[in-house]
């Protein structure tokens, strides 16, 4: 099962480290995985974009000419990559910055309000993870326990408090995400 992945939106998003997280959990899952990160020389407010390859063999090229799901953090990412998007893939998009009418009929389209849901948790910095939820809730790419054990790494020497709302985030995602699948 060969999937790929565009995550997008600006700097200080958290796209890239989402991205980077998608492709550590599917390697610990026991898949094959590239992550290919594009970024400008700013840290907060340029764009940003990631490309992560998710496969059960041995992944020849991290790039994909379109990609199987596309996940937009803002609207200059939707207008940017919506044609990158294949037909029957799946469109994730913050409904809190992605104001755009959806116009595509050949694919599914989530919109969920990560920013606002983020918020509620009590870190708006978890809007990547609340985004990530929706994903694996809605498709089967990695698993939700994948993807819990590449954030305990991530955050270990973190305070638990830090692991607990972006558990919480993760699972609001699926929630929402299941909703979809």
């Amino acid at each position: 099962m060969k999937k790929s992945l565009i995550f997008s939106g600006s700097g200080g998003q958290g796209v890239v480290s989402a991205g980077m997280m998608t492709a550590k959990a599917a390697v610990d899952g026991g898949k094959y995985a590239t992550f290919l990160p594009e970024y400008g020389p700013e840290q907060r407010g340029g764009s940003a974009k990631c490309t992560v390859v998710i496969d059960d063999d041995q992944v020849i090229s991290p790039l994909a000419k379109n990609c199987d799901v596309l996940i937009c953090m803002n609207e200059q990412a939707y207008s940017k990559f919506v044609s990158q998007l294949k037909a029957g893939g799946v469109l994730l998009i913050n409904s809190n910055r992605v104001t755009s009418e959806v116009k595509r009929d050949d694919i599914s389209v989530i919109a969920l309000p990560v920013d606002d849901i983020a918020v509620e948790i009590g870190n708006p910095k978890a809007a990547n993870i609340v985004i990530i939820g929706a994903l694996l809730g809605a498709t089967n790419i990695i698993t939700e326990e994948e993807f819990l054990d590449s954030l305990r790494k991530k955050f270990a020497s973190k305070a638990p408090a830090i692991m607990e709302m972006n558990t919480v985030a993760l699972k609001r995602g699926i929630e929402y995400g299941k909703k979809f699948a």
